[in-house]
């Protein structure tokens, strides 16, 4: 791929980007010449996306052993990126998994894990980056990724609809707070993406990897017929960071094949 290299000049910090959506957007923005750091608790897996990123090795990519559950390791995170590539002036809160289960069933060691991980993180992080990027009187851009399922949630998809409501929330109050710093806000709301936790489904179930999205696609009633791909997505959250994006702040923009026609 011819590299345009619209990220030039960014300082990218990409919070579970040890595959799937994160790794796709991590690739995304090194491909574009941004200087790109991100997350994951699986140090093998770090390694392995590093090499699928910059097989020939990269001094634009930083890749920290880091849960995203902890305040001290956020505070690690950014400190080391700041320290490997200068000021993060684009954010991108991607971390996340999705726990679900009967509200009556669940107890509050459930609700907090899941509270840390997806707001807090997000709580987290945005404060040290914005802080900075207000401090310093810089622009700057911040991406939350989550599910549509956040704006519509339905029975028996606690607590994680319930978490990515408040990001919704969060996001929304961002983008009116920051707006006269010129830091822009958005949401990237993502449907079925092909991705490291439905391929460890998959592999659970063995077969062909094809036919189980396909069937998946179909069980959920994608009107395009298939699901998304990492690099769809990270290419929304591009242009979202690029200048080209400069208008948009406060938008929740779904990404997922037509399954949200009605949201």
């Amino acid at each position: 791929m011819t590299q345009s290299r619209d990220q030039e000049g960014t300082v990218a910090l990409i919070t579970g980007g040890s595959d799937g959506i994160g790794k796709g957007i991590a690739l995304r923005l090194h491909e574009e010449g941004a200087r790109v750091a991100f997350c994951g608790r699986d140090r093998d897996r770090l390694d392995a996306a590093v090499a699928s990123i910059a097989p020939d090795g990269s001094d634009r990519l930083l890749a920290v052993q880091a849960d995203c559950r902890s305040k001290a390791d956020l505070e690690r995170l950014h400190q080391a990126t700041v320290d490997a590539f200068g000021p993060v002036n684009a954010l991108v809160n991607n971390a996340g998994t999705s726990v679900r289960g009967a509200f009556l069933e669940l107890d509050d060691d459930v609700w907090m894990a899941d509270f840390e991980l997806k707001i807090f993180s997000v709580v987290r992080l945005t404060r040290m980056v914005a802080g900075g990027l207000v401090a310093r009187g810089e622009p700057g851009r911040i991406v939350n990724v989550m599910t549509i399922n956040g704006k519509h949630p339905g029975a028996g998809s606690a607590p994680t609809t319930v978490s990515r409501g408040a990001d919704m929330a969060i996001t929304k109050i961002l983008s009116k707070e920051l707006a006269p710093h010129n830091i822009l806000v958005n949401a990237v709301c993502v449907g079925t993406i092909e991705s490291g936790q439905h391929d460890r489904v998959w592999q659970a179930e063995g077969g062909d990897r094809d036919a189980f999205y396909q069937r998946l696609a179909k069980t959920r009633e994608i009107p395009l017929g298939r699901a998304g791909t990492p690099a769809e997505v990270a290419e929304l959250v591009n242009f979202l960071i690029s200048e080209r994006g400069s208008y948009i702040t406060g938008a929740s923009i779904n990404i997922d094949g037509g399954s949200s026609y009605n949201l």
